[in-house]
């Protein structure tokens, strides 16, 4: 595990929804010993993708995105500087948001290249990868 990123912090909808391999990021970053979270504006998220994270944020719990308090309160339900995360969206201006709080961003365009980018960041090893 990387000492400096500590937190993973991944969107739900055009993020998660995607699927394999995506899906399979936060079991691998928790077994690395990184704390996971969901941050989403939506008022609900489906029980199987809230329980491969330690923390959901929903739009309810506080500020939204893309201010940049979303960001920060998702890194501090984790217990992790905000400056320890990685964010993975898919929307500019929450990509934009979560960098002016101070995270680490990857906006997501495709599975293959988030997974790759969030492996490299949280040194991940490629051969635990599961499609």
């Amino acid at each position: 595990m990387t000492d400096a990123l500590k937190g993973l912090i991944l969107d739900v909808g055009g993020v998660l929804t995607d699927g394999p391999p995506v899906t399979h990021l936060p079991a691998r970053a928790r077994a690395a010993g990184i704390r996971t979270a969901l941050l989403t504006d939506a008022s609900s998220v489906a029980p199987e993708l809230a329980a491969l994270v330690d923390v959901v944020r929903l739009g309810s719990d506080g500020p939204r995105k893309p201010h940049p308090d979303a960001f920060r309160a998702a890194a501090a339900a984790l217990g992790v500087p905000v400056e320890q995360c990685v964010v993975v969206d898919d929307a500019e201006a929450n990509v934009r948001g979560a960098r002016e709080a101070g995270a680490v961003v990857v906006r997501h365009a495709d599975a293959e290249t988030t997974v790759l980018e969030v492996e490299i960041l949280l040194d991940l090893h490629p051969e635990h990868r599961r499609n």
